[in-house]
């Protein structure tokens, strides 16, 4: 009966383990790099739409980078953008970037470097690279 229930124990602390393992939560680095990735996807997405209503043209440019000290008045500066208030997804899009300047100023503070303060830096589109085909 011993090894049988030794067998048992050891089963459950493994399923126990994989299961804890699967469910970490994401790191506060880990969060911010892919909320600040979704952001610049939709504002992409937004400009490049077909049925973009004329104020998107002047909103501030939204170019992420969280390892620029600059993204925080970047993000403050598209937050207290005045335009566009009539449009979903510019509202949308201005309470993620809410939420990701909420996270990094309060919950991330102590665990993130920045590696620049670039500010230029994010006012240049990210290119993407060029297919040949």
């Amino acid at each position: 009966k011993v090894p049988t229930m030794k067998m048992l124990l050891l089963l459950i602390a493994l399923l126990s383990a994989a299961l804890l393992a699967s469910a970490a939560p994401s790191t506060c680095y880990s969060r911010v790099l892919s909320l600040s990735k979704e952001i610049t996807e939709s504002f992409k997405e937004l400009q490049t739409s077909k049925t973009m209503d004329s104020c998107v043209e002047t909103l501030p440019r939204l170019y992420l980078d969280i390892h620029n000290y600059c993204v925080l008045a970047k993000l403050r500066d598209f937050v207290a953008y005045p335009g566009c208030d009539r449009v979903v997804e510019v509202n949308e899009l201005k309470e993620k970037a809410r939420s990701l300047y909420t996270i990094l100023i309060s919950y991330c503070r102590r665990d993130l470097v920045f590696l620049t303060d670039d500010c230029n830096a994010l006012e240049i589109p990210i290119s993407l690279p060029i297919e040949h085909s």
